[in-house]
């Protein structure tokens, strides 16, 4: 059933429509009123971690309701303000500033066009910044020579990037939910920007792994505030193509990297490399900063400031004046919370860690294929590059059918009457699973010494990046969405649990992956990874089946 917020309208507001009393139905009038079907049961990456009330999502015909008649229990407990009776007994004079009907300020109402134009610059910010971390691949034997290091302190180049992709939205996420997305978008990638100087023109490896770092740190903005961004200006029906490309961008911009950083690296050098990825990272910088405000309480205080000012009222405000959260409190929860959830809720435990093998098989990749390719076929690295067209084959099979498993996921909705279960999401994850060890079988068995090198015996190899593209994006997708839904009040705890997890498991895939194909040779390298994976593929179909049951047990997920 819908759920349904009462909110009676200002009775007497100076300089604005005389008073009504309506009720918003978030999941029927909504509808009515935008031909959208918002549901806040949902998880939803554009409402705010700590909201009591509807404000960013709610609608009145006035554009002011009474406060205390929109708090909501979307959390357990209510605000200390609610713990002192004077304080609460003032919140009953209080006017909280909404989104009128058809509002053109919200970013959902904007032009469809403009929407896609801030989608395509998010996702290619993020495509951007994951590129960076693999570009650097494409000549790793001219740092090594170079700066005179060895295989595995050069692999560190690519882990510290992906080390400063973990921590760099533990930091981002919490402030750009104090002062917006827009400043976030620009600060970090400018800083990001800069730091790509010392790693050109580094003269020893030290200052080429410390400026990497610092990298990845600012990089991971665009990582942390797509998502979001995407969420607040599409509304819940209506983002499935576009959280399918901020699903496919880390993953395609990082397959990007060797192929781009070959043909430079073989040219040019691997400084050249990074003096191009500081250009590429530039042009992104700009295209950010043309991306508007869109997260929905900071324009609301804006708006609700300029009233004040015009109507000389004190009463005008927004949740976030009012229920101010500190920036040490949302840190608290960014930097402790995360890891308190992954030791008590199985399910974000493991999804997280099915997430990590598919992001830390991509960076196995980018040291397998050098082996197999460089090694045993005596390819140079601008020809190793072009071996990852594979992958990007499979992205794109992937992308063709995200958006017919977000309309498999309407139809389910509709026909569970308007709310289908987290569970639901599940399908693309069990669709996609057995794809990744069966490119790894491929991989590993059609590789030399098993097949010799010869003729076009490389096809095989090459041909196992199609079925890994295809399950990686289609797993990430889908396991996203899971999380998501599955804990709607602590989506950015969630978030930052599985980020830094995902983040571990592609910084350590580098260190170790070269030394174990020359051990252990390619068919049983790649074949151990792929029995990993294969012990990975019940976890989405267990979920699909026992995932209402445990959530049922649990503190923070969703119970519907």
């Amino acid at each position: 059933m819908a759920s349904h917020v009462h909110y009676s309208e200002d009775p007497n507001p100076t300089s604005l429509p005389v008073s009504q009393t309506t009720t918003i139905s978030p999941d029927v009038d909504l509808q009515l009123v935008r031909s959208r079907s918002h549901d806040d049961r949902h998880g939803d990456l554009s409402r705010p971690s700590h909201a009591f009330t509807n404000e960013a999502r709610g609608v009145s015909k006035k554009g002011l309701v009474k406060l205390v008649s929109s708090l909501q229990p979307l959390r357990e407990g209510l605000p200390e303000l609610f713990k002192d009776p004077e304080k609460a007994e003032a919140l009953n004079d209080l006017y909280l500033v909404t989104w009128l009907e058809n509002d053109p300020e919200d970013p959902r109402n904007w032009s469809a066009s403009w929407r896609w134009y801030i989608t395509s610059v998010v996702a290619l910010a993020v495509i951007s910044v994951a590129f960076a971390s693999a570009v650097i691949t494409g000549d790793f034997e001219g740092i090594r020579e170079d700066l005179h290091v060895g295989e595995v302190v050069t692999a560190l180049s690519v882990s510290l990037m992906v080390c400063g992709f973990g921590l760099g939205p533990l930091i981002i996420s919490p402030l750009s939910e104090l002062y917006g997305r827009r400043p976030l978008w620009i600060i970090p990638s400018f800083l990001y920007v800069i730091f790509n100087i010392p790693c050109a023109v580094a003269p020893n490896i030290q200052t080429l792994l410390i400026c990497r770092f610092f990298c990845g740190l600012f990089a991971s903005g665009p990582l942390t505030l797509a998502g979001s961004t995407i969420s607040d200006i599409w509304d819940n029906n209506e983002r499935g193509f576009a959280i399918a490309l901020f699903a496919a961008a880390p993953y395609g911009g990082a397959a990007l990297g060797p192929l781009v950083g070959g043909f430079i690296g073989d040219h040019l050098g691997w400084r050249w490399i990074i003096w191009i990825n500081m250009m590429f990272a530039g042009v992104v910088f700009v295209l950010c900063a043309t991306v508007p405000e869109t997260f929905a309480p900071v324009l609301l205080k804006q708006r609700a400031r300029k009233l004040r000012h015009k109507t000389d009222r004190k009463d005008i405000v927004t949740e976030q004046e009012i229920f101010r959260v500190s920036f040490s409190q949302m840190l608290a929860d960014t930097l402790i919370r995360p890891f308190g959830m992954l030791v008590t809720e199985p399910i974000l435990l493991l999804m997280s860690l099915f997430i990590s093998l598919i992001y830390g098989l991509l960076y196995a990749f980018f040291f397998s294929f050098p082996v197999v390719f460089g090694e045993d076929y005596g390819f140079s690295d601008s020809v190793t590059g072009l071996m990852f067209c594979s992958v990007f084959i499979g992205l794109s099979l992937a992308l063709l059918i995200t958006p017919y498993l977000e309309k498999t996921y309407l139809k389910t909705a509709r026909e569970k009457g308007g709310l289908a279960e987290p569970e639901d999401r599940l399908i693309g994850a069990m669709i996609g699973a057995p794809f990744v060890p069966i490119a790894l079988f491929i991989f590993g068995w059609t590789s030399p010494p098993t097949v010799l090198p010869g003729g076009a015996n490389w096809v095989g190899p090459c041909s196992a990046g199609i079925p890994f593209g295809f399950g990686m994006v289609v797993i990430y997708f889908s396991a996203n969405a899971y999380l998501i839904d599955a804990f709607p009040d602590y989506v950015a705890s969630a978030l930052a649990a599985k980020t830094v997890v995902r983040s571990g498991a592609g910084a350590a895939m580098p260190l170790f992956m070269v030394q174990m194909f020359h051990g252990l040779g390619n068919g049983w390298a790649a074949s151990l990874l792929a029995f990993v994976s294969v012990a990975m593929i019940p976890i989405p179909f267990l979920f699909y089946r026992y995932g209402k049951q445990i959530r049922s047990k649990s503190k923070r997920a969703t119970a519907i």
